[in-house]
Parts: C-alpha cells; sequence; structure tokens
C-alpha cells in the first residue's frame, strides 16, 4: 500500500491496524560513469514496493533528495543542506504524528544522508521533552536502516563482488538500478578497474580525487539479475525488522 495511490479513508483504515509507516530515503547524486543518478533513491524505493507487495505495510512517497553536496560537481546531482533536511524531516514526522502514526521507519539508500537524519530524530525527540506538561501530540519513535546493512544482503555482497564492491557507485546498487529500469542499463569501461579510496571534503576536492565519481568500486560488475535476489533479499529482511518496529 502507497500513500500517495491511497485515499484518506484508506489511510484512516489502515490506522486502525498500524500506527507504522516506511520512509524510502535517499539522494539524487552521480553514480558514476554508468550508474543513475537517482541510485540512492531507486533502491529504497524498490525494495520497499516489493515488500509492500507482500504484506500489509504503508510506504511514504519517497524522499529522493537528500546530503549530496560533495558531489555537486557531476552535472545532476541535487543537494539539500543539512539543516533543510533536518527541518523537512522533522516536518514530515509532524504531519505524520499528526494523524496518528507513532513509528516512522526510515529506510535509506544514501550513506551521506546518515548523520543528518540521526540529527533530525535528536530534533524531534528534544521537541517532546522539552514540551511543557499537556502536549497534545503523542511520543513518535522514528528509526533508521540501511537496506544494505542487513547482515545476509551485505554478506551477499562482498561474497559477490569482494574488494569491487567499493563505497560509492557500488555495483550491488547499481544492480538494482538495472533490475528496476531495464532500459536504463549502461555499458561503459571501467578505468581503473577498481576505482581509488580517500577522503574529500567539498565538491571540487571530490572531482578532483575521483574524477569519474566513484571510490573503491567497479560497478561494471553490476548485474540485473544481481539485482533482483538483493531487492528479494533486503524486502525479506523489511518486512521482519519493520514488523518488529511496528510491534515495540
Amino acid at each position: 500500500m502507497h500513500l500517495q495511490t491511497s485515499s484518506w479513508p484508506e489511510v484512516e483504515a489502515y490506522l486502525t491496524r498500524s500506527k507504522a509507516i516506511v520512509i524510502p530515503i535517499g539522494s539524487t547524486e552521480q553514480h558514476g560513469p554508468n550508474g543513475l543518478i537517482g541510485t540512492d533513491a531507486i533502491c529504497p524505493e524498490v525494495i520497499a514496493s516489493h515488500a509492500a507487495t507482500q504484506t500489509d505495510m504503508l510506504i511514504a512517497p519517497t524522499f529522493n533528495v537528500g546530503c549530496a553536496q560533495h558531489h555537486m560537481a557531476f552535472p545532476g546531482s541535487m543537494t539539500l543542506r543539512p539543516s533543510t533536511m533536518i527541518a523537512v524531516i522533522y516536518d514530515w514526522v509532524l504531519s505524520l504524528g499528526r494523524h496518528g502514526f507513532d513509528r516512522i521507519y526510515f529506510f535509506n539508500g544514501h550513506g551521506g544522508n546518515i548523520s543528518t537524519i540521526q540529527a533530525a530524530f535528536a530534533e524531534i525527540y528534544a521537541d517532546r521533552s522539552l514540551a511543557r506538561d499537556g502536549a497534545n501530540r503523542g511520543p513518535v519513535k522514528c528509526k533508521l536502516v540501511n537496506w544494505w546493512d542487513y547482515k545476509p544482503v551485505f554478506k551477499y555482497c562482498m561474497d559477490t563482488y569482494g574488494k569491487s564492491h567499493g563505497g560509492h557507485a557500488t555495483p550491488s546498487e547499481v544492480a538494482i538500478t538495472y533490475y528496476a529500469y531495464p532500459e536504463a542499463i549502461k555499458q561503459v569501461e571501467m578505468s581503473p578497474k577498481i576505482a581509488p579510496r580517500g577522503r574529500y571534503t567539498d565538491a571540487d576536492d571530490y572531482r578532483a580525487k575521483f574524477p569519474d565519481g566513484r571510490i573503491g568500486s567497479d560497478p561494471s560488475l553490476a548485474d540485473p539479475k544481481d539485482g533482483k535476489i538483493l531487492v528479494e533479499m533486503s524486502a525479506k529482511e523489511l518486512i521482519e525488522d519493520f514488523a518488529a518496529f511496528a510491534a515495540s
């Protein structure tokens, strides 16, 4: 069940069964020479949608622009300032809380979002902690999970790609997007085969160190067949973890 394709009576009925909702959250940023710019939003969106076909869970619209200032030297990338993203997450959660949702599961596809999402959670909890007695909004619990962090998923990535997996523009995430959008598959020769690793600061520094956008990866290994396996594996873990969170 998806929020944006549901009517308000359907959402009202859902709230009699569950007060929990999944928010896919990612980024719009370059993913190397063969990766889709929407990769970090597409991955959690596709996995969550697959999970929703198998169980009664509600999926919110995808939060598809995140913290990606370091990618801004590559055309097509978009970003929010951390302060902007915190404010938007805060308002999303308050909006959902207004209707009775009290378990908000952020299903993340971009490592660069993690610290900002956690800071947003701190703002939300501080709001409750500092409220005067008699506040009319009940407690909301938020959870952040990265799709690749489920143990079986991480193991599959390491077993399949090994040292070629890397840290950005990974073959696993590109494989998921190729499974979801086979018409967008791109054949590009990688040079070097495995990209360098390292640290960076701003966008110009990032592009100078990683001129094709990759970090430590070889996304030419991306195969939509692996993408299908990863979607199914991660969806299974999401269903189980979300159910436990909803019941907590």
